[in-house]
């Protein structure tokens, strides 16, 4: 299959990478985006960080001198003072 470069300084770019690894041209963007797929992958889902951040966020709190959610707190919310 037959890949073709248009963008200049895409080119440029995927040559500079080929030169400084010793590469052909198809095995250095294979490389590259070989490379970028797995840093991507590597990357916490935001699922995953709102999980963390809920975790480190309990953590960091006590319950002990915590008020409670109730109906009343969160009714209170609502009311014009």
């Amino acid at each position: 299959m037959a890949f073709h470069i248009k963008n200049p300084e895409t080119d440029a770019l995927a040559r500079k990478v080929a030169t400084l690894k010793k590469l052909g041209l198809t095995e250095a963007v294979h490389v590259a985006l070989a490379h970028e797929l797995e840093r991507e992958q590597g990357k916490p889902s935001l699922v995953d960080l709102g999980v963390q951040f809920c975790r480190d966020l309990r953590a960091r709190g006590d319950a002990a001198k915590g008020l409670p959610a109730d109906k009343a707190f969160r009714d209170s919310l609502y009311e014009d003072t």
